[in-house]
């Protein structure tokens, strides 16, 4: 049996990962790239990258692909095109990646650190209505806030 640690260590030696400064400088080079969001609405609606998309990592695979309910044109016609995957703390965008890969995306990256990373170093995020939040707002949203019930039984 493997862990959710499990799984993305398994992943990693097989995608590309960049840090949030990178993106930064590759977003002034270029700011056609694709940024894929994999959070969920609601978090998504509290607070994102200007100009991301958001498809929920539950939903992914069809997202990518024609002819389903959940396809995403902007997402599904960019096999060619770079395409870096977001999320809030850089792990369910490593799964994504390699999922991406395996459905013939040639050029994927997940965020390293994901949001929580680029709030940290203090990256414009927008809610729901395109304004500019607080980073103090968003250290509060990104902290993890693991219950006792979610803990390993002792």
């Amino acid at each position: 049996m493997k862990s959710f640690s499990n799984l993305i260590e398994d992943a990693l030696p097989d995608i590309k990962e960049l840090f949030p400064w990178d993106l930064e400088e590759k977003l002034k080079k270029n700011p056609g790239i694709t940024l894929l969001d994999i959070r969920e609405p609601y978090e998504f609606e509290v607070m994102h990258i200007r100009n991301s998309i958001n498809v929920p990592r539950g939903v992914l695979e069809s997202a990518c692909d024609w002819g389903y309910e959940e396809t995403v044109p902007d997402i599904a016609c960019c096999r060619e095109r770079e395409v870096v995957i977001i999320c809030r703390s850089g792990n369910r965008s490593v799964l994504a990646a390699q999922t991406m890969q395996f459905m013939g995306y040639n050029n994927v990256t997940s965020l390293k650190t994901g949001l929580a990373g680029w709030n940290d170093y203090e990256l414009p995020l927008v809610d729901s209505e395109d304004r500019v939040t607080d980073i103090e707002e968003g250290d509060a949203f990104f902290e993890p806030k693991v219950r006792p019930e979610q803990m390993p039984p002792k």
